[in-house]
């Protein structure tokens, strides 16, 4: 038997393995990275975060990646040559953090990563025929496994698509391993680039778990504040925000897009929600010279309202549920309360904290259970979701 697929054979059976989840999300400001001791699988799976931080990326890392993030033509080279600068970055970054953290890297099973994604391509977006659902994450497994000592699994989301699904979101599984409950109706929201949802039903089966993206998080705001308000980065504690009226037309002209009112499951990215969609629909109404705080006041109430109405409709079908709230647009109290505002009487939002998780952890949490899963779990035994199919997701990389 090759030593490799012997080492592979051995962790699977290990009562725990360590494992270091990876996420770095369209805000490209830095990597997640959370060490994790995970025992078990499937519905047995028990999992501590003994470590996170969020790791600052190099100035040049946003430069870089946005000459090909979410863009049709691109410099072929240049994505060529990021997705192995990336993976050793990440390798890199890696091995900092376990050296802070005193933890050596044979003591460390496997990292979880997510890779950058570049273009989100689903069909009902891209529309042509004889292509499938299609997504592209770069820093390639084998420079992280191969900068960092470490078995890698990477690439999560291809294995998804070819076995029908979008390639995202992917928080279901974890969501439901980590999250459900028998107490109440629960909603899993992460506020990231594009807001998505987890309907995890009071003592519901894995069967009845829901996920789906709803529209714009923070993608769009921060995107106007870093081309007007340079070198801001995103609207700090809504400060812009809240100096800025809505527009009621451009929100109105907004909230037609055709996206916003398929049926969920759905997915979507940045390639649809962006600045050129903004400045079509203000074309469209003649308002291309409105107050920048305005805009921002109003991309702020458009994304609050697509994600609160969606809450409300789950509410008034299921009755009373408790959401609980991650990802960079926690931090932002505006969104927080627009959201709370269009949700209603019968929605209760939270910060992720409240189940004792570092809301701006958990999806790095999330790629650390789905490596667990390839590595120990068995999915044919799980029960389908709408939507998702149910396969070990993530390509092995060996260090050597």
């Amino acid at each position: 038997m090759h030593p490799h697929i012997h080492a592979l054979y051995e962790l699977s059976a290990k009562p725990q393995r360590t494992i270091v989840g990876l996420m770095s999300g369209t805000s490209m400001d830095g990597l997640d990275v959370a060490l994790c001791r995970v025992s078990g699988a499937g519905r047995d799976t028990r999992i501590e975060v003994e470590h996170f931080t969020t790791c600052a990326y190099p100035k040049e890392y946003s430069q870089r990646l946005r000459q090909v993030f979410a863009k049709r033509d691109i410099d072929l080279q240049h994505l060529t040559l990021l997705n192995a600068w990336v993976g050793r970055l990440h390798g890199q970054l890696v091995k900092q953090c376990l050296a802070q953290w005193q933890v050596n890297v044979d003591e460390v099973d496997a990292i979880a990563s997510h890779g950058q994604t570049v273009y989100h391509c689903p069909k009902a977006q891209h529309g042509l025929d004889g292509y499938p659902n299609a997504t592209l994450q770069i820093g390639d497994g084998c420079h992280v496994a191969c900068t960092s000592g470490i078995l890698t699994i990477s690439d999560f989301r291809q294995k998804h698509i070819a076995a029908g699904g979008e390639g995202a979101p992917l928080a279901a599984y974890g969501d439901y391993l980590y999250f459900a409950s028998t107490d109440e109706h629960r909603v899993l929201l992460n506020l990231g680039g594009i807001a998505n949802i987890t309907w995890l039903p009071k003592a519901g089966e894995l069967s009845d778990t829901l996920c789906a993206d709803l529209g714009p998080g923070n993608t769009m705001l921060d995107a106007y504040v870093q081309r007007y308000f340079a070198p801001r980065q995103f609207d700090e504690n809504s400060t812009l925000a809240r100096q800025g009226q809505v527009h009621e037309p451009l929100l109105a002209k907004l909230s037609q897009h055709p996206f916003l009112h398929a049926a969920m499951p759905k997915t979507t990215g940045p390639e649809v929600f962006n600045l050129a969609y903004l400045a079509q629909c203000q074309a469209a109404l003649g308002e291309t010279h409105l107050a920048h705080e305005d805009v921002l006041a109003t991309l702020c109430e458009f994304a609050a309202y697509q994600v609160g109405t969606q809450l409300a409709r789950l509410a008034k079908s299921h009755g009373p549920l408790h959401v609980y709230a991650s990802g960079g647009g926690v931090h932002n109290p505006l969104l927080m309360a627009r959201i709370a505002y269009f949700s209603g009487e019968q929605v209760q939002l939270d910060s992720l904290t409240q189940l004792g998780m570092n809301p701006d952890a958990k999806e790095a949490v999330l790629f650390a259970l789905l490596a667990n899963e390839t590595l120990a779990g068995q999915p044919a035994k799980a029960a389908a979701i709408e939507g998702m199919p149910q396969i070990s997701m993530g390509k092995l990389s060996f260090p050597d």
